[in-house]
C-alpha cells in the first residue's frame, strides 16, 4: 500500500505539470512567435450584464417577440427551472442571425417548455438505460478477467498498457475502498488481511468512469475481446462505445441539454459488429440519434425483449412537434433492423 501511495504522489505531480503546461500555453503558435509573424488575438469584452427580476426576465422575451399566453406559469418556470436553462430551449426559435435575438413568428414560451419537458424525459430514459448497459459491462469483466487472471486482476500492471494511465484508475478504487460504507467492504476488511477485495467487490463500487479506463488500458488479449464480443462489437470499438456512454451519462446525470446537441466525443464506428447496426453513410456519430442507436444495439444483446424502443416511440408520440432531423435521424431511421422489431 505505500508503494501505491507514493506512485499517488508521483503521479499528482506530473499532473500538476501537466495542467500548467496545457492551461498556461500561449495563445498563439510558438512557431509564429518564433519566426516573427503578426498574429490577432480576440478581441475580448468585460461582462457587464445586470441581473434581472423575474418580470424583467420576461418582459425581455416578450420584447424580443417570444408569445407567452400564461404569464403567471411562464414567471413560475422562470423562477423554478431560471431563464438561461430555458434560454437552450427558445434558442431554436430565433431569427437568424441569432445574435440579434429575435424570435420567428408564431414562437411561444409554451412551445419552448414543451421541448424542454421532452429532453428531460428523454435523459431520464437514456440516463436509466445506460445504467443497465453498466451493470451488464460491469459483470461481464469481472467474470471473464477473474477466470482468466485471477480475482484481482485490476490491480496487475502487467495486464495495462500504461503504468501511469493504470496508478490513476487503481489509486481511484484504492480511495473508494477506503472511504466505502458498504457492509461487504467493511465485513472484508474485518475478515481478511488483503489490501484490497476482489475485483466482483471492488468493481461494484468503482465509477462507469474508472470501469471504462479499466478496459481500455487492457493490454489486447482473448479475455479482452471475448468481453467486447458478448456486446457484438471488436473491443475497439467497445471501448469507445464505453468511453461515450460515460460522457452520455454525466450529461444526463447534470440534466444537460441533450436531444439536439453536437456532443464533443465522437464513438467509434464499429468495423464487423456481430449482427447489423445502421447505415451510418451520412449519419453524425455525435449526435443523439446515433447515441440511442449505440444504446438500443447493446440493449438488444443484453435483454433481446428490452423496452427502450417502446419508450422512444412513446416520447416522439407524445411530443409529435419534434424536429428529428436537427437529432440526426435519417427519414428511413425505423426501417434500420435494430429499430424496426
Amino acid at each position: 500500500m505505500v508503494i501505491l501511495y507514493c506512485n499517488y504522489f508521483r503521479f499528482s505531480v506530473l499532473e500538476f505539470l501537466f495542467t500548467f503546461a496545457v492551461t498556461c500555453s500561449p495563445p498563439f503558435p510558438l512557431e509564429q512567435g518564433a519566426q516573427g509573424e503578426l498574429f490577432f488575438a480576440p478581441i475580448m469584452v468585460k461582462y457587464n450584464k445586470p441581473a434581472l427580476t423575474y418580470k424583467e426576465q420576461l418582459n425581455q422575451l416578450l420584447e424580443r417577440g417570444l408569445e407567452v399566453v400564461d404569464h403567471e406559469k411562464a414567471i413560475h418556470l422562470l423562477e423554478k427551472i431560471s431563464y438561461y436553462r430555458l434560454s437552450a430551449y427558445w434558442h431554436p426559435f430565433l431569427r437568424i442571425p441569432k445574435t440579434d435575438n429575435k424570435f420567428k413568428p408564431g414562437s411561444s414560451f409554451e412551445k419552448a417548455f414543451k421541448l424542454y419537458c421532452f429532453d428531460r424525459e428523454l435523459r431520464q430514459v437514456v440516463f436509466n438505460d445506460i445504467e443497465k448497459i453498466e451493470v451488464a459491462v460491469r459483470a461481464k469483466m469481472v467474470y471473464r478477467l477473474s477466470h482468466e487472471y485471477g480475482p484481482n486482476w485490476y490491480t496487475e500492471r502487467d495486464l495495462y498498457k500504461s503504468v501511469t494511465k493504470h496508478t490513476q484508475s487503481l489509486l481511484k478504487i484504492i480511495r473508494e475502498v477506503d472511504s466505502s460504507k458498504e457492509d461487504f467492504i467493511l465485513a472484508f476488511k474485518k475478515k481478511y488481511s488483503n489490501e484490497l477485495p476482489p475485483s466482483w467487490m471492488a468493481l461494484e463500487i468503482t465509477s462507469f468512469g474508472t470501469i471504462s479506463h479499466l478496459y481500455s488500458e487492457l493490454k489486447p488479449s482473448r479475455a479482452k475481446r471475448e468481453v467486447a464480443e458478448y456486446f457484438g462489437l471488436d473491443d475497439k470499438s467497445f471501448s469507445s462505445w464505453l468511453h461515450t456512454l460515460v460522457h452520455i451519462r454525466n450529461v444526463c446525470a447534470h440534466h444537460s441539454r441533450f436531444w439536439n446537441r453536437a456532443f464533443r466525443i465522437s464513438p467509434q464506428i464499429p468495423r464487423k459488429p456481430k449482427r447489423e447496426f445502421i447505415d451510418s453513410t451520412g449519419i453524425k456519430n455525435n449526435k443523439s440519434y446515433y447515441i440511442l442507436s449505440m444504446i438500443q444495439f447493446l440493449l438488444i444483446e443484453i435483454n433481446p425483449k428490452s423496452s427502450f424502443k417502446h419508450k422512444i416511440d412513446g416520447l416522439f408520440e407524445k411530443y409529435p412537434m419534434i424536429d428529428k432531423g436537427v437529432m440526426g435521424f435519417p427519414s428511413n431511421w425505423e426501417q434500420e433492423s435494430i429499430w424496426s422489431k
